[in-house]
This record gives C-alpha cells, structure tokens and sequence, in this order.
C-alpha cells in the first residue's frame, strides 16, 4: 500500500486557538468528513448562518486549513480541506501551548459527543444497515504506557487507509462515518491516577 499523506502537524499555540472556537472545529472536521461545500451548504450541516460560515472559513484560509475550488455550476465557490488530519502533539510542558491544546481538544471533544448525540437521536431513521454497522464500545483496560502507545498506533494505522479526505478506492455507496478514539490514563474523581 501506498504511503498515506501525514496529518498537519500544529505545534503553534496561535493556531491551536484559532481551532479551539467550537465552530471552526465543526466546519473543518465537516469538510475533512464530506470533501468541497459551499458556506451554504455548511451553515445548513452545522446549524449556523452562510455569512458566519464564511467569516469562520476564511479564518481558517489564512491559517491554511482551508482553500476554495472552483464551483462546478459558476456560482458560489465551495470550500475544501486541506489537511488530511491534525496532529496536536504530546500535552506541552509551556502553560501557554498546553493551555490552546486542552483548549483545541475541548472543542474537538463537545464536537464528538454533538455527533453522537445526532446519531441517538436519529438512529431509529437510518437504514438498518447503518444503525447496525456502527459500534457505542468502550473498554477497560489494563496495559503499561508503552502498550496504550502502541495500541493506539495500531488502531491509526488501521483507520487511516479509510480517511475521507485520504481515500482513493472509494465505493460508490460509501458515505461519511465518523470515529472517535480516547485512550488515556484513568483519572479517580478525586483528581488522582487509578491504581
């Protein structure tokens, strides 16, 4: 197999706060997930308006996360992604940069649990074949820090191969999935690692 683009690495705290508004997250993660749309068809996908849309895309233009492509009708130009994936990098010992991280992770996250509130809510509407497919799975582990790395490694390489943005053999009956991975040490209630 060929080898995959690799994800945009955003190691600039500037950029990381630019990501963590919950609607550019939201716009960029759609255009990675359903490839060129216009801010129109933006606002309708993520419950915003076209001119918010737009203003909110061409912040994410100037940081190069976005471009516009020609339209294929001659009227408004759709927007496309650029990166195939981001990479936010190991949590930063700078309070300034971790502080953007968490934050960019923060919008990221409410983004992941909107999703799936989406699914919940209209599951019952999709064709049995989609309800079906999907998986609501979580797991307890028990593994060192190297085997956590190493399993979400394995799981990355597995998943990347079918990347929207990414994919080339795409079926014509294919449509946008999405899939969430958080693997991460167990924290008590108390604000203390599990034992």
């Amino acid at each position: 197999m060929a080898e995959l683009p690799p994800r945009r690495r955003v190691r600039d705290a500037g950029l990381m706060r630019a990501l963590a508004h919950p609607l550019r997250s939201e716009l960029l993660n759609y255009l990675m997930a359903v490839g060129p749309r216009t801010a129109s068809e933006c606002a309708d996908a993520v419950d915003s308006s076209a001119s918010n849309c737009s203003w909110h895309l061409r912040q994410l233009a100037q940081h190069g996360l976005v471009e516009r492509v020609e339209a294929t009708d001659g009227r408004e130009r759709p927007w496309r992604a650029t990166a195939v994936g981001l990479d936010f990098g190991e949590v930063a010992e700078d309070p300034a940069v971790q502080a953007a991280q968490l934050a960019v992770v923060g919008a990221r996250l409410g983004e992941e649990d909107r999703l799936t509130q989406r699914f919940l809510d209209t599951a019952a509407n999709l064709e049995s074949s989609w309800r079906d497919a999907g998986g609501l799975n979580t797991y307890a582990l028990r593994v060192t820090a190297d085997e956590l790395d190493e399993l979400v490694r394995a799981i990355d390489a597995l998943v990347r191969p079918f990347v929207a943005t990414i994919r080339t053999d795409v079926p014509a009956d294919a449509r946008p999935a999405h899939l969430g991975l958080r693997a991460f040490r167990r924290i008590e209630a108390d604000g203390k690692p599990s034992s």
